[in-house]
C-alpha cells in the first residue's frame, strides 16, 4: 500500500520511523528507498520502504507473513492492500500527524 506525508519533514527520518516502532533494516541498493520493518525480527512483520521525493515521504507498506523459503529468494507471502495492512498505515499516518516535524493538516 502506497501513501503520502506532505512536508516539510524537519526531524531526522529514522528517529520519526522509531517513534513509530520502525526499525531501520538497510537502504535498497537499487532504488535508494530506505527500508523498515516492525518488529525487528520474526514473521509476520511490517515492512515499510521510504523515499523522500520533494519535501514529501513516499511510503510503501506490505505485510510479510512468513520468511521466503529459498535462501536468496525475494518472493514471500505478502500482504499489500488487506485490512490489517490499511489500519497500519493509518496507523503511521497519525503518529506523523502529532509529529511537530509535521504540519496536521498535511498528513494525508
Amino acid at each position: 500500500m502506497k501513501f503520502i506525508l506532505e512536508g516539510p519533514i524537519k526531524d531526522n527520518i529514522h528517529s520519526l520511523m522509531r517513534k513509530a516502532g520502525y526499525h531501520f533494516q538497510r537502504e535498497d541498493v537499487d532504488t535508494s528507498d530506505l527500508v523498515f520493518v516492525r518488529p525487528p525480527r520474526g514473521f509476520p512483520r511490517f515492512h515499510l520502504y521510504l523515499k523522500t521525493e520533494g519535501e514529501n515521504l513516499i511510503m510503501n507498506l506490505h505485510l510479510d507473513q512468513k520468511k521466503p523459503i529459498y535462501k536468496g529468494a525475494p518472493a514471500h507471502s505478502g500482504e499489500y492492500d488487506s485490512e490489517i495492512v490499511k489500519k497500519e498505515a493509518e496507523r503511521v499516518k497519525e503518529i506523523f500527524s502529532f509529529s511537530p516535524s509535521l504540519p496536521q493538516t498535511e498528513a494525508r
